[in-house]
């Protein structure tokens, strides 16, 4: 994972129900539940708990795995899934040098196999036991993504049988954690807009995240040629993750590799083409891998925010904490927040959070008021009650306003120039988009003859500041000058 610890777009995810759901339905995880079901004392294992070879057609044939597979690929699916079975606690092993019927390690027998501790969740477990259960099957299946391809595990076999792990190019912990990063940066193209990508990211796209410095311009014939061995070790890790439900994943074009082995063979270096890109690999995180990396990335510290998480704080918590959201996020958010509370005691309870001179507080009256535009007509009588607060006045008038409400008290002038001051402050505090807080400014102005004479008087912690800003953002260059008068006034003011 991401080694500076970030903040990471918060995610929204289905259910737990949902995505237990997901989870049993991912074919490893079934295949592996079936197999568990089937397993008995008889079921004759090896010394590490694995399926001898005598006993993998009979388990390829429980799970349906027969003719519409290449000869041996049943077989490999079943010893994998047994795997998983073992691993994720689905069938214990015990080790045992003889079984009930007399026979020993001789007879290929190493072990008794029983049902195993977390079968039963399987029928009686609650979403959340299901959901920790398909976790435990994504680190058997991230472990065997990482471990060595098996012609260099041929290779380092010693004329002993036994494997020369010292021998082999592969260092476990550099392979897991450039496939976290992978998945990391997955995650995050993911939310790259605040919400659910509308489709699979090109496998090109994923491994030149890794590989490519983000300050070369036109990559090297070197680094294209990385980016490509990158490709291929993630088309076989990506086939691997599938099967559990972490990626839905189109894999490489063989045919394609293979035009671009032939044009290595000449010298040349492979150009990924726009219009060949989906034929390198296509990767999709599902919701269950959204969910799979966001709790990875949790456990290594990651602050990974979910919609939802809020939901059960208090409303200082909920307005600090979509501050940055995407606006659709922090709206998802926010409803979730509403839903659990009456509608007079969480506008009481928004306002209240919203009052403040610290950095923040500017911007939480902001997301104060468009979560008092959720709440509706009926928060109008807790607005009420903050007209005459020097806080709160100005937005409470705006959002009557907004509301169509009658009987609005104007603002004094003091009020009109202080909510200006926050307004922009909370503006630059959101990172808008610079033309869009441009025209803010310029419109504020533009509506208020000798705005900056009124406004470097104006008490409030960041008048300075966003005059600064107003002066770096006014194209009118008299204005501009105004703004930069006007904060220095404001600087001085404070300091006496």
């Amino acid at each position: 994972m991401p080694g500076d610890l970030p903040t990471l777009p918060p995610v929204r995810l289905p259910s737990d129900a949902e995505l237990a759901r997901d989870a049993l339905a991912a074919p490893l995880l079934a295949r592996a539940v079936r197999l568990a079901r089937w397993a008995g004392p008889g079921t004759r294992v090896g010394a590490g708990g694995e399926l001898v070879d005598e006993q993998l057609p009979a388990a390829a044939e429980v799970l349906g795995l027969g003719d519409e597979l290449t000869e041996g690929d049943g077989e490999a699916y079943a010893s994998e899934a047994w795997r998983v079975a073992v691993d994720t606690g689905l069938v214990t092993v015990e080790d045992s040098d003889e079984d009930a019927h007399g026979r020993s390690d001789e007879d290929h027998t190493a072990g008794r196999v029983t049902a195993g501790p977390q079968l039963g969740r399987i029928t009686s477990g609650s979403p959340q036991d299901i959901l920790s259960l398909w976790l435990d099957a994504l680190d058997v299946v991230f472990a065997d993504a990482t471990a060595p391809v098996l012609d260099d595990l041929a290779a380092a076999i010693g004329d002993d049988g036994e494997i020369d792990l010292e021998s082999l190019d592969w260092d476990p912990e550099a392979e897991a954690e450039f496939l976290e990063g992978v998945l990391g940066n997955l995650y995050l193209l993911t939310l790259a807009d605040g919400d659910a990508a509308e489709g699979p990211v090109p496998l090109p796209v994923l491994a030149a995240s890794m590989i490519v410095p983000e300050d070369m311009g036109d990559p090297t014939d070197d680094i294209l040629e990385q980016v490509s061995e990158a490709m291929m070790r993630l088309d076989d890790q990506f086939r691997l993750l599938e099967p559990i439900g972490l990626v839905s994943y189109t894999p490489v074009d063989e045919a394609l590799m293979a035009e671009d082995s032939e044009d290595q063979a000449n010298g040349s270096t492979p150009s990924i083409d726009a219009e060949d890109v989906t034929r390198y690999g296509m990767v999709q995180l599902t919701p269950l891998g959204l969910h799979g990396i966001r709790s990875r990335m949790l456990a290594a510290g990651v602050d990974a925010p979910a919609v939802g998480d809020l939901a059960d704080k208090d409303a200082h918590a909920l307005l600090d904490g979509v501050a940055h959201f995407p606006e659709l996020s922090a709206r998802a958010e926010t409803e979730q927040w509403l839903a659990r509370r009456a509608p007079a005691e969480a506008a009481r309870e928004l306002l209240a959070a919203a009052r403040g001179t610290d950095p923040g507080a500017p911007l939480r009256r902001l997301h104060c008021q468009q979560a008092l535009s959720l709440v509706g007509a009926e928060a109008e009588p807790a607005v009420r009650e903050v007209l005459d607060d020097t806080e709160l006045g100005g937005l409470a008038r705006v959002w009557l306003a907004e509301l169509g409400a009658g009987d609005v008290p104007p603002p004094p002038e003091s009020m009109i120039f202080w909510l200006a001051i926050d307004t922009i402050a909370a503006q630059l505090d959101a990172e808008d988009e610079p033309a869009e807080l441009q025209e803010l400014v310029e419109s504020l102005v533009g509506r208020h003859r000798g705005f900056f004479d009124a406004a470097w008087r104006v008490d409030h912690p960041a008048t300075a500041e966003v005059l600064e800003a107003m002066g770096r953002l006014h194209r009118d260059r008299t204005a501009s000058k105004d703004a930069r008068k006007a904060a220095f006034k404001a600087r001085s003011r404070g300091s006496a």
